[in-house]
């Protein structure tokens, strides 16, 4: 398969284009810097402006699958008003560039994987949270809602799209994980906030192979929560990485400093959603990793 992925460089990104080189897979990588994209031997980079699709279209024709992970990381600086702007603009132009260069195409990939978020569903403390949940009212639902309408447009033009909903990817070189481990590793961990907040996790090998599985599989069309069956509250999650490191768990974070540290941001930390994969799972994906001390250990090597 013939594989173009948009935003290709960031951690889930990089193991993605890893797993599709190894079974064989021809991969291209647009990227605003593709002398700086770091990527294994059998998959190449090629440069695009991140706003239009000036110089790409021929990419576009020769892919059978299109995969959209274009957008600035959310969780690399607090959060003011410019910087929510860039959040949502990156998002909202690289969807809406693609969907000018399908316009443009004289052949156009079958099948388009477009990147979302479980922040779709806005803050919501206990509600079970499947696919058919609506939207939330906050920054971040807001952000994910337009990140998914940017490409909808690409459905009336023929391509198949599935849209990835993920939730909290453990790795240990990057992500939220990696912020968590230096606490723990200082022997002051503790529960952030109430601690009785969703984290809907997941493991960076489900995360991919779940992608791989949405990639091969003809029925795929719409939401797909990519979560692990079983999401943890926070203070879940806390006490098993404290048994994983061999740490003490005992030190709360109040939510009122973490709300003077972080600003807004704090969401990404304070709420959640308790996001399960109910459409993965009626699809017949099988989870690699669906516990969670497993998926720490695997994370942290």
């Amino acid at each position: 398969m013939r594989v173009l992925i948009l935003g290709g460089s960031g951690l889930i990104g990089q193991a993605f284009v890893r797993r599709l080189v190894e079974r064989g897979d021809t991969v291209t990588v647009l990227s605003r810097n593709p002398e700086r994209v770091r990527l294994p031997a059998g998959a190449q980079a090629a440069a695009w402006d991140g706003r239009t699709p000036q110089g790409w279209v021929h990419w576009l024709e020769e892919a059978d699958a299109l995969v959209n992970l274009a957008g600035e990381n959310i969780g690399a600086g607090r959060w003011n008003a410019e910087r929510k702007a860039r959040i949502r603009q990156s998002r909202v132009d690289s969807g809406q560039a693609l969907v000018r260069a399908l316009e443009q195409a004289q052949k156009r990939p079958g099948l388009l994987l477009q990147a979302s978020a479980v922040g779709y569903y806005g803050v919501k403390s206990q509600d079970v949270l499947t696919e058919e949940a609506p939207a939330g009212q906050d920054y971040l639902s807001s952000v994910c809602v337009d990140w998914e309408q940017s490409t909808q447009a690409a459905e009336a033009l023929g391509v198949r799209r599935v849209l990835l909903r993920t939730g909290l990817v453990l790795t240990g070189t990057g992500g939220a994980l990696e912020r968590l481990l230096l606490p723990f590793r200082l022997f002051i961990g503790g529960p952030l906030g109430s601690g009785k907040q969703w984290w809907p996790w997941i493991s960076l090998r489900d995360q991919v192979e779940a992608m791989l599985f949405l990639l091969d599989h003809p029925q795929a069309s719409g939401p797909f929560n990519l979560t692990a069956p079983q999401p943890v509250t926070m203070s879940d999650f806390g006490r098993t990485l404290a048994r994983v490191l061999g740490r003490p768990y005992w030190l709360p974070v109040p939510g009122f400093a973490l709300r003077l540290l972080l600003g807004e941001m704090s969401t990404l930390v304070l709420d959640g959603q308790r996001a399960v994969p109910a459409r993965l799972l009626q699809l017949g994906y099988t989870f690699r990793q669906p516990d969670l001390s497993a998926a720490l250990r695997e994370a942290l090597g």
